[in-house]
């Protein structure tokens, strides 16, 4: 009896030990999977994918779990940066946003979407005096009226789900600051900051979001300008003088800002201007 009572009393032992390794397992699961800044089942749309931060929003995007859609001008690096994400269901567009039939060419070719993430743009610096219609209208016409023709056409073509999120990629020029030579380009961004906030509360009632993010310098190829600004030497130098952080932006950390405003992490942030500037606008 005694060696029975003392089976059944290891065996009473063993499955409860068995239980507590079960619930033990069962809430480190709980906690890995738990992710709010997750992408997954989220389709987003990435302008201006070809190259340079929209290419590393695409990428970052792809990692977090989201089916991406990327579209640019340039065929040949856009189907590069497409075969640069991980995972599978993504697609490309190509499209010149420059061009209304450009727009309406990608917005018939998209399927619905959960986020709109506008990357594409273009940085010309023009001292005031030089300052013609033709530059004016080139700066204007793809860093501002560009978006907000997509923006408008995506709303009334019903592509985005409901509680979307749309996320443009301003600049700390003509938001926060602005230097020399900036201008036209500071006053383009500036007014897309100002469209974000009256469409993010315009679209809130249908549960959409639209925020704008606001780098400092990130070295890409938007301009033939950096490639003397963006040697080593002269990196360095600006991000010892200019950034408490000691170093210039990435593409890979604009995109993480944006992770944020797509994903549930930031289901109550609308209308705002988020700065990732390393510090810059406090000098």
């Amino acid at each position: 009896m005694k060696i029975l009572k003392s089976v059944l009393q290891v065996r009473t032992f063993v499955n409860v030990l068995r239980l507590k390794i079960c619930i033990i397992w069962r809430c480190l699961n709980d906690i890995t999977m738990y992710n709010p800044f997750s992408l997954e089942n989220k389709t987003i749309l990435v302008t201006g994918a070809s190259s340079g931060i929209g290419r590393g929003i695409a990428v970052e995007c792809a990692k977090m779990g989201a089916k991406v859609v990327v579209t640019g001008r340039n065929k040949e690096r856009l189907f590069e940066t497409l075969s640069l994400l991980v995972n599978t269901g993504h697609s490309a567009i190509l499209a010149d946003l420059s061009s209304q039939e450009g727009i309406e060419h990608l917005v018939d070719e998209m399927p619905l979407i959960n986020g709109y993430v506008h990357s594409a743009g273009i940085l010309k610096l023009c001292p005031v005096k030089y300052i013609d219609r033709s530059v004016l209208e080139e700066i204007v016409n793809t860093n501002e009226i560009a978006p907000i023709v997509l923006t408008s056409m995506l709303v009334r073509k019903k592509k985005l789900v409901k509680k979307a999120s749309i996320v443009f990629i301003a600049s700390m020029s003509g938001v926060f600051v602005t230097n020399t030579g900036e201008s036209s380009y500071a006053a383009a961004k500036g007014a897309l900051s100002g469209f974000a906030k009256s469409a993010a509360l315009e679209l809130a009632s249908q549960g959409t979001r639209v925020n704008t993010i606001c780098p400092a310098m990130v070295p890409t190829k938007l301009s033939g300008l950096f490639d003397t600004a963006f040697s080593d030497g002269g990196v360095v130098e600006t991000a010892h003088t200019k950034y408490p952080l000691r170093r210039v932006g990435t593409p890979e950390d604009i995109a993480n800002g944006v992770i944020y405003l797509l994903s549930d992490a930031s289901s109550w942030v609308t209308g705002i201007n988020l700065l990732i500037d390393g510090g810059f606008c406090l000098m």
